[in-house]
């Protein structure tokens, strides 16, 4: 494979199988089109009129074929999802089998990640112990001479100089030549990354090859820009997010705590909080602000906040705290409402006083019993011109665990509303019982019951917070 072979045409010579150590090549895209050949006049056609004919009939085989690409490109809705369409089609536009693709925006924000086609994780990794700038994604995103471009490399064994790291790697790999592309936009500065096509035989692609692959990976590299500033505003409110939740819950005698959170991506308004009071007492509360985005998360930080003062100021009266908490909403959010549910706890005694103000009620597991702590039908706040609901006193046995949750759980599993709270009860109940001991293995088991298949940390426009309180 070292001596030196005549350049062919991408796409004309049938490609060598893989090396055994090599992962298969991907298959092509279900449905995704072929690049057909460029249209020839039939035998005997040279006058002026069969080769404007000729040419029409490739410039709009072209067109269609750049039409169905960009269309299934449009489509996709991750960067993964995005990066695998684009070398996909790649592939299929230059002729090649493999390649790779090297996401690593220039103003170092990220994320950065590396995907391949018919390329394993061990082969990305042996590429990867190849200097820079020896390989031609390298040379594009360090911006060394030579990347400005496109960069074909039709024989890389017949280049004098070659790295020998890079000799052995690609002798390893099965792979002859390459061609890479940047990707970059027109209004952003600096590149987003770099495409790389690998020919397992000495190629390239020919003229109308690379204008095609040129139009495409232009119009790629603009719908992954859009892609990763949603990805990176996604992040963002994520943080944001989780900032504002507490970072630790407090350490009471006599009841076990435990919390799940999960953030949508466009940035929910479900809150959860679990504070120390007065008297070794415990607040908890958990609760819904309408809308998603920057303003919800800064509401549901300032209602938090605003519950946590008038629970350490009037904790033990439940119905009190939700009624300021309701003025204030009114008063300084007058288009937004909210469901809230705060719980006064006496650890001592396992009493737990609560109201809950147009929210869903707390569930009860135990051994002996799982059932819902039915609240007083009452208004979500900022709803009425004045919120009032009278409170629930309950006490839980030794070894009970109280679960406090919003309706983003319920919503995420699909069902209507009473099919989803039977859902709930019955994973509830079926928490195995060397799992009881602990309010953290309760709350994941009700999570992958109700949720299945990663279904909670799948994006999804509901949040979900589910708040676990064990009574000792």
């Amino acid at each position: 494979m070292n001596a030196p072979h005549p350049p062919k045409v991408a796409g004309i010579d049938s490609t060598v199988p893989s090396p055994a150590h090599t992962v298969a090549p991907a298959p092509a895209t279900p449905g995704a089109p072929t690049v057909p050949a460029a249209p020839t006049g039939a035998p005997g056609s040279t006058g002026p009129g069969a080769l404007l004919t000729d040419r029409l009939a490739g410039w709009v085989s072209d067109l269609t074929t750049l039409h169905e690409l960009t269309e299934r490109l449009a489509r996709t809705d991750t960067l993964p999802e995005t990066l695998q369409e684009m070398l996909h089609a790649g592939a299929a536009l230059v002729g090649a089998r493999r390649g790779l693709v090297v996401l690593e925006p220039a103003d170092g924000l990220g994320p950065d990640t590396m995907i391949g086609l018919g390329l394993g994780r061990a082969d990305l990794g042996h590429i990867e112990t190849v200097p820079r700038s020896a390989l031609s994604y390298g040379r594009i995103l360090e911006g060394l001479p030579g990347g400005e471009g496109e960069i074909a490399e039709p024989d890389l064994f017949a280049e004098d100089g070659m790295d020998p790291r890079h000799r052995e790697v690609a002798a390893r790999l099965g792979y002859a030549a390459s061609y890479a592309l940047p990707l970059e936009t027109d209004g952003a500065p600096g590149r987003l990354g770099a495409a790389v096509w690998l020919y397992d035989e000495p190629a390239e692609p020919d003229e109308r090859q690379r204008h095609l692959i040129g139009l495409y990976v232009r119009y790629a590299a603009e719908h992954l820009a859009r892609l990763l500033e949603l990805e990176r505003t996604r992040t963002c409110m994520k943080t944001m997010a989780e900032e504002l939740l507490p970072s630790r819950l407090p350490r009471v005698p006599g009841v076990q705590l435990a919390a799940r959170h999960h953030t949508g991506p466009r940035g929910g308004g479900d809150w959860y909080d679990a504070l120390p009071l007065p008297d070794a007492a415990l607040g908890l509360a958990v609760g819904s602000v309408t809308g998603s985005g920057p303003s919800a998360v800064a509401a549901m930080g300032r209602l938090r906040a605003s519950l946590r003062a008038y629970a350490v100021m009037e904790g033990e009266d439940p119905v009190a705290v939700l009624s300021d908490l309701e003025l204030l909403l009114r008063l300084t959010e007058p288009a937004r409402s909210a469901t809230a549910l705060f719980a006064y706890c006496e650890p001592a005694l396992r009493k737990i006083t609560l109201a809950g103000a147009g929210h869903c009620p707390p569930l009860l597991v135990g051994e002996r019993r799982t059932e819902f702590i039915e609240t007083s039908v009452s208004a979500p706040l900022g709803m009425l011109a004045c919120w009032e609901a009278p409170s629930v006193e309950m006490e839980a046995e030794p070894g009970e665990t109280v679960l406090l949750y919003t309706d983003g759980l319920l919503h995420r599993t699909g069902e209507p509303v009473d099919r989803a709270f039977a859902r709930l009860h019955a994973a509830a109940s079926g928490v195995p019982r060397p799992l009881r001991h602990d309010p953290g293995a309760i709350a994941d088991h009700v999570l992958r019951t109700l949720l299945p298949d990663g279904a909670a940390e799948r994006d999804s426009d509901e949040d979900v917070v589910l708040l676990a309180a064990r009574f000792e």
